[in-house]
């Protein structure tokens, strides 16, 4: 513990230092930090996807570096310290875990989850779906929707419930793109049908946005395969026909599952 605690006083020595001496530090501001406190935080995200351990504690010290430096920008105005930011969370962490600080007695962690729900009401939350930040990219905020409103009880018990609705919203999907094309009505089905097709993640225990990112990733992968067989052959890719395109891409596909 000796060590973790000198480890982290140092990063709050260096973080006074950079403050007090660096012009570009000591230019921040909240608001000039956040863009890139969001780049931070999806640099992470890549390197978790990646499996990349060396890359994750890298990209941990980044986004470690951020908080502090909020903290440290809130001291000087005498709103908050990094202590205040600790001791708060340690005492939230506390609150919301009875079954391990209290008497509160859970099965498993779905129960957690739905006590954790109950509990932040409790403390004065008006809505249950009020922590769900307005920011936060649209798959992920569909799933964190969900989520919630399934901690208090409002969710399909079944999966083929789901899938009954993905059926439905795809059928109604059709039918307003051969009616009358009204954009904004395609708009909105179309819509409905993605939130319930995250619906149906969550079900299957699946992370919508880490199944679509990957499926990005390999897009690009196989997209690449067909750039580079074309330069091979001295081509850009816009002088392949669909047809070879496809096959290239069918190769790139094979070389992905043997490999």
């Amino acid at each position: 513990m000796q060590e973790k605690l000198k480890a982290f006083e140092r990063l709050l020595r260096i973080m006074d230092d950079l403050r007090d001496k660096c012009p570009w530090d000591k230019k921040q501001t909240m608001e000039s930090l956040r863009h890139l406190t969001i780049e931070e935080t999806y640099e992470l995200t890549d390197a978790i996807l990646a499996g990349n351990m060396a890359e994750i504690k890298k990209e941990l010290g980044d986004v470690l570096l951020h908080i502090v430096f909020y903290a440290k920008i809130a001291s000087e105005t005498n709103d908050f310290t990094i202590t205040d930011v600790l001791n708060s969370l340690s005492d939230k962490l506390i609150s919301r875990h009875p079954h391990i600080y209290g008497d509160v007695e859970v099965k498993d962690d779905e129960e957690v989850k739905q006590n954790w729900e109950k509990l932040k009401l409790k403390e004065g939350n008006k809505s249950v779906l009020g922590g769900v930040p307005t920011s936060l990219p649209s798959i992920i905020k569909a799933f964190r929707i969900q989520d919630k409103a399934a901690q208090v009880g409002f969710d399909w018990p079944e999966i083929k419930q789901v899938w009954d609705k993905v059926d439905e919203e795809m059928l109604e999907l059709k039918q307003e793109t051969m009616i009358e094309n009204n954009q904004a009505k395609i708009e909105a089905e179309f819509g409905d049908l993605m939130f319930t097709m995250i619906n149906i993640a969550r079900h299957l225990n699946i992370n919508p946005d880490d199944a679509l990112e990957k499926t990005n990733l390999k897009f690009i992968h196989r997209f690449q395969y067909i750039e580079k067989k074309a330069k091979k052959k001295g081509k850009k890719i816009t002088d392949l026909s669909l047809k070879v395109m496809e096959e290239y891409w069918q190769k790139a596909k094979n070389d992905t599952l043997n490999s």
